[in-house]
């Protein structure tokens, strides 16, 4: 374990309900294969998933989705031309 994640864990564990601590650290280890094109992950079966859903298969982690201002202006150009006027 490296120092500064022992420092994390320990220090979350002073502060977090006796036993919480421990039950809310979930991590993943290892390598992900990742698609550069698409970020699909693909898992242990072979098959390709999309990057929220391996994530909440294998972690307690939930999504919730928004658009970045470069892709509000890639995919909306209209709406945001519109508001960098107004």
């Amino acid at each position: 374990m490296k120092a500064s994640s022992y420092w994390f864990l320990t220090s979350f564990a002073y502060f977090a309900p006796r036993g919480k601590a421990v039950d809310d650290v979930k991590t993943l280890q290892g390598l992900l294969p990742i698609c550069a094109g698409c970020k699909k992950i693909r898992d242990d079966k072979g098959y390709w998933n999309t990057i929220e859903s391996y994530i909440s298969e294998h972690t307690d982690a939930e999504f919730t989705h928004g658009l970045c201002p470069d892709c509000i202006t890639r995919l909306y150009p209209g709406y945001a031309n519109s508001k960098k006027q107004g």
